[in-house]
């Protein structure tokens, strides 16, 4: 998993996101992003559910628009293939999670982000057989935010998939954030900048998460994680 604010040469934000803006459409006829093999590994597995796809696609658009980015810096600063993002903004592709991280990494926004539809305050019924997830390229990894798509926040909440003798590599989060996750099924290897911990039904772990953090499942069963991701509260 990846997080919050970084790349300190971005316009910083301030209040609240706006609900549209005045973006360039696509053209009829006009010419797509080129593709190349490279930008394949960031695109989620085929049977990877695409009822994201759109919404991140359009706050992505609105957001880059903001900040004055073109697809080539954004490709820059993020290190998503600037094929990638155009297919990303067009609908036509779901990324990865890693690639949502890094893309919300580069803009100075929390996840939530870009997978936000604002909806009204209240209480909300997140039923599970309506659940959006995210996964990875292999298909192996899998999450399930638990907390609404509503706003950007500094707490998040997330479900976590990690099928057998699969493995997530995790970039480093901007400074100051946190990571608790707790096993709920299963057995899971965390390996923090280097230390192994070996986490077996129950066990948790809280660590910094702002250096290079992989999960991998050393099992032949299936595991359940449970992850509260806290952001750094003096981030921008």
């Amino acid at each position: 998993m990846r997080s919050v604010r970084q790349n300190s040469d971005l316009p910083p934000m301030s209040g609240a996101l706006p609900v549209a803006l005045d973006v360039q459409q696509a053209k009829p006829g006009a010419q797509e992003p080129e593709l190349d093999e490279a930008w394949t590994y960031e695109v989620a597995h085929p049977d990877a559910p695409s009822d994201l796809t759109q919404l991140v696609g359009e706050n992505l658009r609105r957001l880059r628009t903001r900040r004055g980015l073109s697809l080539e810096r954004l490709s820059k600063v993020s290190g998503v293939s600037r094929a990638m993002l155009g297919q990303v903004e067009l609908g036509r592709s779901a990324p990865t999670i890693n690639v949502v991280w890094k893309i919300a990494r580069a803009l100075g926004v929390p996840f939530s982000a870009l997978v936000s539809n604002r909806s009204s305050g209240g209480p909300m019924l997140l039923r599970g057989d309506r659940a959006k997830r995210l996964t990875s390229h292999d298909g192996k990894f899998t999450s399930r935010a638990l907390f609404p798509f509503d706003a950007p926040r500094t707490v998040e909440f997330y479900e976590l998939h990690l099928a057998p003798l699969g493995i997530e590599n995790a970039d480093p989060h901007p400074p100051g954030t946190t990571e608790n996750i707790v096993v709920s099924q299963g057995t899971v290897e965390i390996s923090v900048d280097g230390q192994r911990f070996l986490l077996a039904t129950g066990d948790a772990l809280v660590f910094q998460a702002d250096v290079p953090h992989v999960y991998r499942n050393p099992a032949n069963v299936d595991s359940l994680m449970y992850l509260v991701m806290t952001y750094s509260l003096s981030a921008p």
